[in-house]
């Protein structure tokens, strides 16, 4: 079993900070989640680098919610379901079509400069969604823009605090299931323990589970495991959602080609030109991306490549180079044109549609313990997240939390906690090392396409690494690379678990979606071990 605690520890002999908030993360869920807390409590935001540094920061191609005439809630509700083929919370979905709108004008009132066509919003269209309704900022980089709007009201708020270069190890729960705060080592490797009356987890996703991600080297499923050594649910971890299109260059790194550049008329071609997306679905280019996904990898394995292409020659040059400058200036660094020339692309992981279990107000099976954001489960995505709902659930949700956490009461002080192990010292293989060998391990068995046998190698050799968890730990990568096994162990089981195909997870062996058998969740508890829950729970 996975220990309860990376660290020994006497919580007495450990100094002490208390505040009213604690936000673990600084994407757009923590900074969000922070700015609307700040109006009637003291915050603390606790990030690993920088607020500059997430995710959100990568995100290109936008924001999705309902603003032209044409849309409507039901219409983004159809899409939304669709696309998270039968996992979806009907609730929760319906929360996210009918608050993001109103979500999308705090972020204006806040800063936030979405890009315009003749006075009005400037809409485009992604996979998979029936209408014009992605809201994006200059060009194809919303989520740098929405990351300086909301940086910058965080750094003026009298009542937030930030602590950078901070990284969070563990939660302190009590022995009633409730959470009263955080384990948090310093710059300089000491520990404080920090108190608050709500601990909300915007940590982002684990992309640093795979060799290829457009994730960057944050990525790796800190909430998630936190959450889950202090007693949380966490479910629907099988579901990692591989973009389709992510950079393959010599010298360049797994940099995202936006689902915005197919949605405004890319084609795919294999490495022989041939556009083959008419013989995988009716949507083409369009199709949903785990479709999409699989689709780019049955063609590389066909034509013996590494990568296909994605063409947009037939714009003009100028359009290209207005509507999508960051991808335009990156691949000319590495001597790419994507006016004239056709971007080598291939499958990297994204996205978790998993994550902490929350109920609709973000609170976890652990009181006064949240999340918000890529690392939590609302229910939203189901079993494949629809492009750029991602944004807006962050904001959806992070003011639903904010709602329920000034509900609450004052911090409760903290309980003694000692934990005393024993821990000896880890062998001294490289910790790079071991990380590089479980990405490999991911991605040659837990990745795009699936099968038992090979799933049953990869728990195999993850279960290999097991002993590190109850070793003395006191670097942070130390402590990541703890978190990315625990990750790592939860995602290969549930795929075990699951025999069937559906959304972002392929079973080679089960091709087929079974409704009958799997309209389910498969929930992950520490101590009571592998669970199932209801799709409309």
């Amino acid at each position: 079993m996975t220990p309860r605690y990376l660290i020994d520890f006497d919580s007495d002999l450990l100094p002490r900070y208390t505040t009213d908030v604690i936000i673990i993360g600084a994407g757009i869920a923590g900074l969000y989640a922070a700015i609307k807390a700040s109006e009637r409590n003291r915050v603390l935001i606790v990030t690993k680098k920088s607020l500059y540094d997430s995710n959100t920061r990568f995100a290109q191609g936008g924001i999705a919610a309902v603003i032209s005439e044409d849309d409507s809630p039901e219409y983004h509700r159809q899409d939304t379901l669709a696309a998270g083929a039968g996992l979806c919370a009907k609730a929760a979905v319906d929360v996210l079509v009918h608050e993001g709108p109103a979500g999308v004008q705090e972020l204006i009132r806040l800063g936030t400069q979405f890009d315009q066509e003749g006075g009005a919003l400037a809409l485009t269209k992604e996979g998979a969604h029936s209408q014009r309704r992605i809201l994006h900022a200059n060009g194809d980089a919303t989520g740098a823009e929405i990351v300086r709007a909301l940086a910058e009201q965080t750094l003026r708020s009298p009542n937030i605090e930030v602590w950078d270069e901070h990284y969070a190890v563990d939660l302190i729960t009590d022995d009633e299931g409730v959470c009263h705060g955080a384990i948090v080592m310093r710059p300089d490797g000491g520990l404080v323990l920090v108190n608050g009356k709500a601990t909300v987890l915007c940590t982002g996703g684990a992309g640093q589970l795979y060799r290829y991600t457009t994730n960057p080297d944050i990525a790796t499923g800190d909430g998630i495991a936190i959450a889950y050594r202090a007693g949380a649910h966490v479910r629907d971890l099988e579901f990692i959602q591989f973009h389709p299109t992510a950079l393959v260059y010599p010298g360049a790194p797994r940099f995202l080609i936006s689902e915005a550049v197919r949605g405004e008329g890319a084609v795919l071609r294999n490495i022989r030109g041939e556009r083959f997306m008419e013989r995988y679905h009716p949507q083409l280019e369009l199709a949903p991306r785990d479709v999409v996904a699989r689709a780019i990898v049955s063609e590389i394995e066909q034509t013996n490549s590494t990568f296909v292409y994605l063409d947009i020659t037939h714009e003009s040059p100028d359009w290209i180079k207005q509507r999508f400058p960051t991808i335009y200036e990156t691949c000319l660094r590495y001597g790419l044109d994507m006016t004239s020339d056709w971007i080598p692309v291939a499958p990297a992981a994204h996205y978790m549609m998993g994550g902490i279990q929350t109920d609709l107000r973000g609170e976890t099976s652990v009181r006064r313990l949240f999340a918000c954001g890529e690392a939590s489960s609302t229910g939203v995505h189901g079993a494949n997240r629809l492009a750029s709902n991602s944004l807006s659930e962050a904001i959806v949700f992070g003011k639903r939390i904010v709602d329920r956490i000034n509900e609450l009461d004052a911090p409760k002080p903290l309980p003694r906690i000692r934990v005393r192990e024993g821990r000896k010292e880890h062998s001294q293989q490289a910790i790079i090392e071991r990380r590089l060998k479980l990405q490999k391990v991911m991605l040659r068995h837990v990745g795009l396409k699936r099968t038992r046998s090979g799933l049953e190698k990869g728990n195999e050799e993850l279960r290999r690494q097991l002993p590190v968890l109850t070793t003395l730990l006191a670097k942070r990568e130390e402590f990541e690379f703890a978190n990315l096994l625990t990750c790592a162990l939860l995602t290969t089981q549930s795929a075990m678990i699951r025999e069937e195909s559906r959304g972002a997870h392929y079973r080679e062996d089960f091709p087929q979606r079974n409704d009958e058998l799997w309209c389910r969740h498969i929930v992950h508890h520490r101590t009571a071990g592998i669970l199932e829950g209801s799709v409309d729970e």
